[in-house]
């Protein structure tokens, strides 16, 4: 009897652990003001959409997933929740609010100035990003 309470508490104690630490996966991202009002340098057309597409399936499916759901192949590795690109929380933001984040990285979200070194192809992924309204 004694034992079975005791692997209830560890099993609770081990359960709200867990969910402690993903409500830790939703802080807060603070964009700075001057990076949040910057305008995209990239006309929002087929062309760019079709470029960060490519992007997309290069950089950022495999954590992402196809649809920008956050249900990629490597999601349930990461220690953080990567997010729904589909829900208005995330299209509600700026354009230089993205691209500030895609740019910077935090977490297990990496930095792509490096990997994605051309200013305007950041910015085609941006363009991407917007088609991935529900």
């Amino acid at each position: 009897m004694k034992v079975n309470r005791i692997i209830i508490a560890l099993i609770s104690g081990l359960l709200i652990m867990g969910f402690t630490i993903k409500m830790q996966d939703r802080k807060p991202w603070p964009v700075p003001d001057a990076a949040k009002n910057k305008k995209n340098a990239v006309a929002n057309n087929t062309e760019s959409i079709a470029a960060g597409k490519i992007l997309w399936g290069t950089h950022c499916k495999s954590c992402h997933g196809t649809k920008g759901l956050g249900d990629g192949t490597k999601a349930a590795q990461l220690k953080t929740e990567p997010g729904d690109f589909s829900k208005a929380d995330v299209q509600a933001q700026t354009d230089g609010a993205l691209f500030y984040k895609l740019s910077e990285g935090r977490d297990d979200m990496p930095s792509f100035k490096k990997k994605i070194a051309d200013e305007e192809d950041r910015w085609d992924l941006v363009c991407y990003i917007r088609t991935l309204k529900k």
